[in-house]
């Protein structure tokens, strides 16, 4: 499979689709009527846009304020749609990876589909068997992603008030409770 390649793309989002306990979260990236969706976990979701957050503070620290990088996401790139329906996904996702590229000023994220060596290889090897979706957006589409990505983790199950986990409808069994259920 080839690269997939979205320089500034119109829209670049993680979403989920689902309910609550039983959600599949995607990445989405559409540019005019082209839309990539790939596949992931929750805690990838989570990692990635973390990461991101401390990607864009680091930059924005090393440069004293100067950088282009703004401290919150403004207002305008807020988005809270949905995915772009139908959502089909192109690969699941194994490794990923991202750069702040300093002579565009831009972030560069890359997924790649996950492999059965997973740990052999490397996030943008040319390996022409593994797809790979690669973005590019600017550092304040970056803070609007991490936002949004956060905000669609955190609207899974509540968690349990005695020990964290997430607590289904029919209750759960809480380790805090010696295996009662919550």
């Amino acid at each position: 499979m080839p690269v997939i390649s979205y320089e500034l793309p119109e829209r670049f989002v993680a979403g989920a689709v689902g309910a609550p306990g039983d959600r599949a979260f995607y990445l989405q990236a559409r540019s005019g009527r082209r839309v990539t969706s790939v596949g992931l976990e929750k805690f990838q979701v989570t990692l990635l846009a973390e990461r991101l957050e401390e990607l864009l503070d680091e930059v924005l620290r090393r440069g004293g304020g100067e950088a282009p990088v703004p401290a919150a996401t403004p207002a305008g790139l807020r988005d809270d749609g949905p995915l772009d329906q139908p959502v089909e996904e192109e690969f699941k996702v194994g490794t990923m990876a991202l750069a702040w590229d300093p002579e565009d000023e831009q972030v560069v994220i890359e997924a790649q589909e996950v492999t059965e060596g997973e740990e052999d290889a490397e996030v943008g090897e040319d390996d022409p068997a593994i797809a790979v979706l690669r973005v590019r957006i600017t550092a304040a589409q970056a803070r609007a992603f991490a936002e949004r990505a956060l905000q669609v983790v955190a609207a899974g199950r509540p968690p349990c008030p005695l020990c964290g986990l997430p607590l289904d409808t029919e209750g759960h069994v809480c380790p805090r409770q010696n295996g009662y259920l919550g």
